[in-house]
């Protein structure tokens, strides 16, 4: 077997901020251009929507307990769910199965709950996922008024060397503000142009056989890659 790719972690500046929709897209997408491909949404609370979802674009090729194998019932952050239910998912075991899907796919896309710092279990978070594997982060967050203060604070909380290779992704709402247009010239400072993307407003629900019809969404899930 050859070299295992670390992973693609896709997180965001918060809940809400786009992560499944993006997870999604990059899935279907990256069908086309990977024989054994796999997304992960490891801990899922409260519905299991994203996970289903995450199973659909994958066409049923890897097991929805694969893509989710812990789930909780409670609407809350996962670790506060998983309490509820008298259950806790250490660090180590989270790491062991997204490890062993590694080693048997080509590529893993791993979602995360929440934002960057929302505590997944017990003393971690998604950034501590990103760095015990060694993952390319994409960070996702809503282009409006306070993006920029959201993903400042979401960048200052990487060192800097994965804050260098993070990429960001713009994800238009359907109403844009008065600042969603010129947040990308603040950002500028921030993030390379290479690696600050931006999606359109692709509908709700998001069909992905219609989104990548357009060049401009398959062109940013290219540079992901």
């Amino acid at each position: 077997m050859g070299v295992v790719q670390p992973p693609i972690f896709i997180t965001g500046t918060d809940t809400g901020a786009g992560k499944t929709v993006l997870t999604v897209l990059l899935a279907a997408f990256c069908r086309v251009h990977y024989e054994r491909l796999a997304a992960l949404k490891p801990l899922c609370s409260g519905s299991r929507d994203d996970a289903e979802q995450i199973y659909a674009a994958l066409e049923g090729k890897v097991p929805l307990a694969t893509i989710n194998p812990w789930h909780f019932r409670a609407p809350l952050a996962p670790v506060l769910a998983a309490r509820r239910e008298g259950k806790a998912v250490p660090l180590s075991k989270i790491l062991k199965h997204i490890r062993a899907v590694q080693a048997a796919y080509d590529l893993t896309l791993v979602e995360g709950a929440g934002g960057l710092l929302s505590p997944l279990g017990e003393g971690y978070d998604s950034r501590d996922l990103i760095l015990k594997l060694a993952a390319r982060p994409v960070i996702v967050a809503q282009n409006r008024l306070g993006l920029v203060n959201h993903l400042r604070l979401t960048l200052a909380a990487l060192p800097p060397p994965v804050r260098r290779r993070s990429h960001v992704v713009l994800m238009s709402p359907e109403t844009p503000d008065l600042a969603a247009a010129s947040n990308r010239e603040l950002l500028a400072d921030y993030v390379p142009s290479e690696r600050l993307h931006d999606l359109p407003w692709l509908g709700r629900p998001v069909l992905p056989a219609v989104a990548l019809r357009r060049r401009s969404v398959r062109r940013v899930l290219e540079r992901l890659l």
